[in-house]
């Protein structure tokens, strides 16, 4: 039985890898500040302890796995690269906080500890704060190793590329050459067929005017999805986003339940969520948008935890 933490947990991305893979798991606990997310990962994981909203700052356990997507907006380029410093007071810099959980098990380590953010953490503005991260990890005793990562190659066929570190408590440090790639499931098999309502509908002049590639006084582009679709975004309906589709008389976006599958999801976990966050008619979710675009790829971390857990 694999006890397992995870901070900043969102929809539940890892449980869902080690339900897939059948490993017996305890989540002994979940972290996560939204709500909605809190109510999607309770009617997913239906039969456990309803889950509260708790923040990661105050928190210890004591797992044998940690997991943690801290989030990544002040990382990124979108996100002005406000960066990550532990008195920035940015959303980033929670980072440090599983850091702190860490130190407070005492003597008690987790003997694997996850860790998900965007490429742009390796930017000269930014790679400080990996780097005096990955100092912290190992002055506790682990070996660190860290890749990027395209969903693309895990199956999914989404463009979207993600550092993972891996930190192993003693031993060899983990070998990201030993991932097993799968080979890029054809978007058709995740799209739905025959989606006409108006919702999904690119009506906006501001959204076509950028449908296509670059061009004009236009500094950002919508790209028309043909077989893979790019990183899933927390909303479609803006520029960038995760692009749309030519439905041969005019152009739709991605619906909440492809950016569910373009993840990894299963459509069940998809099911559950929106029983938990109900869209209103002719609406789009934002919420299960948001949800979708905060996870982890379920197929890497399936790969990762495969090679950790043997």
């Amino acid at each position: 039985m694999i006890q397992i933490l995870e901070l900043f947990g969102g929809i539940g991305a890892p449980r869902c890898a080690l339900r897939n893979l059948g490993v017996p798991v305890k989540s002994i606990d979940y972290v996560e500040i939204d709500a909605k997310a809190v109510r999607s990962y309770n009617a997913m994981f239906a039969g456990e302890l309803a889950y509260r909203p708790q923040d990661v700052r105050g928190w210890n356990l004591t797992p044998d796995v940690l997991v943690h997507g801290s989030p990544c907006q002040d990382f990124s380029i979108a996100g002005h690269q406000k960066g990550a410093d532990p008195d920035s007071g940015t959303r980033s810099s929670l980072m440090w906080e599983t850091l702190r959980i860490i130190r407070a098990m005492g003597e008690w380590r987790p003997r694997l500890v996850i860790w998900e953010n965007v490429p742009n953490v390796l930017s000269k503005h930014m790679r400080h704060n990996f780097e005096k991260y990955l100092e912290a990890m190992r002055g506790m005793g682990y070996r660190n190793a860290c890749d990027t990562l395209n969903a693309t190659d895990f199956g999914l066929p989404q463009n979207r590329r993600r550092v993972f570190t891996v930190s192993t408590l003693g031993g060899k440090p983990f070998d990201f050459s030993a991932l097993t790639h799968r080979s890029m499931t054809p978007i058709m098999d995740l799209l739905e067929p025959n989606v006409n309502a108006r919702q999904y509908q690119v009506r906006q002049p501001s959204m076509l005017d950028k449908i296509g590639a670059p061009r004009g006084r236009f500094r950002g582009y919508v790209p028309i999805i043909t077989d893979m679709a790019q990183t899933i975004t927390t909303a479609q309906m803006r520029c960038p986003n995760s692009g749309v589709i030519d439905t041969g008389h005019g152009y739709r976006y991605l619906t909440e339940r492809e950016c569910w599958r373009l993840q990894g999801f299963a459509d069940a976990d998809y099911e559950a969520a929106l029983s938990a966050n109900p869209t209103r008619p002719g609406c789009m979710n934002g919420v299960l948008y948001r949800q979708a675009g905060n996870a982890m790829p379920v197929p890497i971390l399936e790969e990762i935890l495969t090679k950790t857990l043997n």
